[in-house]
């Protein structure tokens, strides 16, 4: 059976190899048998699991790639074909690619970014019996968002008004009124602008006077107008803007997809995450818990009691002072996390004039004792390229904020619904950034210092630190 060689195959890969996974043969099988009898299968691992999963899943593939595709962002493409496919060849094992568009022609396996995904579901190339497999399937949402965004830019109103002249002079006033009531919200700042609830209903009432029309702009004409997020993002120089939306829950319209298909998916353990949130969510599916036994070491955790909230005047110089009083006498590395681009901005700078060259901002070349200050994004997506840190420092949690234009329009959403939005939305997926964000110091042995005062002072906080177990609480910190 395929798991059985699969098991084989890869054990023999991994003899003399140090660090071995304990979960990578019982993944390779689990991989194997789902593929082999075409199952929906979900597997959950551990948190800090990213670069374990590999070989796992890549031994059955190269050994069943026919009517097998395997979902894969830009990075983790570009890994597959110049680390761990090179790896295989080394081994004996091939592992035959197709990229294009098109189903493969013989037995190769199928390589599909989630833009690709979406290009071939709609276009019908998708086979009844292709097999999904895709891992990280906890960011897919996210992914296929960005992947569904419809960009309208200004140079498409002018194409617009080339194509339909008769027209020119309707779209010239709309752009002209939208402009101006985007300036009248705030046009020379630097964030995105929600766009007025009645733009895209006066666009779409124009463009269906015109008939068929050009791509981008046909595809407002398809959309379900409540479940898509507006806005625009604008120059503040030239008051140029960009229009953008997205859709609040990109799942939903492609239900099609996992209900037509066998797949496998890969979860890390990103903590509380929304029902429907994930791919095939509401089928019938094997559900298997591969996450690592709890360890028994407890997380040291620096939460003092008493701390200012983010949204007081005296929330900065907090920061600041607890960030140098952690900084201080520490020979290993510190990430400082922060979303708020500003905040984060004003406390890199003043570190740097306190600890010097060894503070920087979003840098994947450190010192030794060096500090970070980065992006709860940015850490996800480098943590890999940097040593294990000595500590990480949680300034704020990530919650996202309600001036965020696609946060605001899914909010709103729930709201119509009579539910409860931030722990619907808002908590679940803060705890799916904080859980694997933390993955390396339960590895490395590193400390953990939240200053966000509202995990002691809201209701809500119980539920982040229950997350967080098993920890404990450093009282104080040396030097004081």
């Amino acid at each position: 059976m395929l798991e059985v060689q699969a098991h084989q195959q890869l054990k023999h890969l991994l003899r003399g190899e140090a660090g071995e996974w304990e979960h990578q043969l019982t993944l390779s099988r689990l991989v194997g048998r789902s593929l082999r009898r075409q199952d929906r299968t979900r597997i959950q691992l551990s948190a800090g699991s990213s670069d374990r999963w590999w070989l796992a899943l890549l031994v059955p593939l190269s050994l069943r790639s026919q009517h097998t595709v395997l979902v894969l962002d830009s990075t983790q493409h570009q890994r597959l074909l110049h680390v761990e496919r090179p790896r295989l060849l080394e081994s004996g094992l091939k592992l035959a690619c197709w990229t294009g568009m098109d189903p493969p022609p013989g037995e190769q396996l199928w390589l599909l970014t989630p833009q690709q995904l979406l290009d071939v579901h709609r276009c019908g190339q998708l086979r009844p019996d292709d097999h999904l497999v895709v891992p990280e399937a906890e960011w897919l949402p996210s992914r296929l968002r960005r992947a569904m965004t419809v960009t309208i830019r200004a140079n498409h109103w002018e194409q617009l008004r080339t194509a339909f002249p008769s027209a020119g002079q309707g779209l010239l006033e709309l752009h002209e009124r939208l402009s101006r009531q985007l300036v009248a919200l705030g046009g020379g700042s630097n964030r995105d602008l929600c766009m007025p609830e009645s733009a895209l209903t006066r666009v779409c009432d124009l463009l269906q006077l015109l008939g068929s029309t050009p791509e981008p702009w046909c595809q407002l004409m398809s959309m379900d107008r409540p479940s898509w997020a507006s806005w625009a993002r604008m120059n503040p120089d030239t008051l140029q803007w960009t229009w953008q939306l997205q859709p609040l829950e990109p799942l939903i319209s492609l239900e099609a997809l996992f209900f037509n298909h066998p797949w496998t998916l890969i979860h890390g353990d990103g903590g509380c995450r929304r029902h429907g949130e994930e791919p095939g969510s509401g089928l019938d599916a094997l559900q298997i818990d591969l996450r690592d036994a709890p360890r028994g070491e407890a997380l040291p955790i620096y939460l003092p009691r008493r701390q200012p909230l983010p949204n007081t005047q005296i929330f900065a110089g907090h920061l600041l002072e607890q960030s140098r009083r952690l900084i201080l006498g520490r020979s290993g590395l510190t990430v400082v996390l922060l979303d708020a681009p500003g905040l984060r901005q004003r406390l890199c700078s003043e570190l740097a004039a306190e600890f010097g060259s060894r503070v920087t901002l979003e840098s994947t070349a450190p010192e030794t004792n060096g500090v970070i200050c980065c992006s709860w994004s940015w850490w996800l997506n480098h943590q890999h390229l940097l040593p294990e840190p000595e500590q990480l420092i949680a300034a704020m949690l990530p919650i996202a904020s309600l001036e965020d234009p696609l946060t605001a329009a899914r909010v709103e959403s729930l709201k119509r619904q009579g539910r409860d939005w931030f722990r619907t939305l808002l908590l679940p997926e803060a705890l799916a950034t904080l859980i694997p964000a933390i993955a390396s110091l339960r590895r490395g042995g590193g400390r953990l210092a939240i200053l966000d005062g509202r995990v002691r002072g809201r209701s809500w906080g119980e539920q982040v630190l229950r997350a967080l177990e098993p920890w404990e609480a450093l009282q104080r910190l040396l030097p004081d």
